[in-house]
């Protein structure tokens, strides 16, 4: 299926808006990674396989409900690195992300992740506190490069061939499978990986090991953007709807 145009900014949901969405969307996100790695933590309390089991499956499902609550909004990114990928792919076309937008993006995406990671403790009657967790060992940051680059390729490929619905079955499918076959247990996205800084839990990352992460998820969108343009090589030409179609809002105040 031929890739539908990107509605032009003037009919886009207001700028507000679709920062609120991101922040919104990037929270819930971190509360059912963290939240759910808690309960996992607790109810399988001598079994780490099944932790992790447990924690990839709510994982992979509410990924792909925020996905299709968040869309139609915001674009559903939900991640600086896919941000960062639309951004850079919307260059040489209209439509896309413009600079200050993209700083707006990911600093929504980062403090919501973080009220996300907040949101969790409080529920668990857990305390908020720095990880302890050393997670950048030189095999798990080649884990991070290869899980972001898969989902910045899967999340922008899909988004030029299928309906929505199918996106977000896919991205939250590619990364519950992720969880088990990246040595890094995919984090995949910045935003994220600075919100389990702030949980000694089972999915926390100690702060030193936050920044090789971002920067090994960094390489790997950039990875990411160079396989699609392999694969689909008018991708940086056409109009993405990453992750899935924005919604069209003619109300005209705002626009931005």
């Amino acid at each position: 299926m031929d890739a539908e145009p990107r509605p032009p900014s003037s009919v886009r949901p207001p700028l507000m808006r679709r920062l609120a969405a991101e922040f919104l969307g990037t929270g819930m996100l971190v509360t059912v990674v963290v939240g759910s790695g808690i309960a996992a933590q607790r109810l399988s309390p001598n079994d780490v396989g099944l932790q992790l089991l447990e924690n990839s499956l709510v994982t992979a499902l509410g990924l792909a409900v925020l996905i299709l609550l968040i869309g139609p909004v915001s674009g559903a990114h939900l991640n600086p690195a896919v941000s960062l990928a639309d951004w850079v792919l919307s260059r040489r076309r209209a439509g896309g992300l413009s600079s200050t937008h993209l700083s707006a993006y990911v600093a929504a995406q980062i403090t919501g992740g973080v009220a996300g990671t907040l949101l969790a403790s409080v529920m668990f009657d857990v305390a908020p506190t720095l990880s302890t967790t050393p997670r950048a060992t030189a095999g798990q940051l080649v884990g991070e490069v290869v899980a972001t680059a898969g989902l910045v390729l899967l999340v922008f490929a899909l988004a030029r061939t299928t309906t929505a619905a199918v996106t977000a079955a896919a991205v939250g499918a590619y990364i519950g499978a992720a969880y088990w076959f990246t040595s890094s247990t995919s984090f995949a996205n910045p935003a994220v990986t600075v919100a389990r800084i702030f949980t000694d839990t089972f999915t926390g990352i100690a702060p030193a090991s936050a920044m090789p992460f971002i920067l090994a998820q960094l390489v790997g969108a950039a990875v990411g953007v160079a396989l699609l343009l392999v694969l689909y090589p008018t991708a940086d030409r056409t109009a993405a709807r990453a992750v899935v179609p924005i919604r069209p809002d003619t109300t005209p105040q705002e626009h931005s």
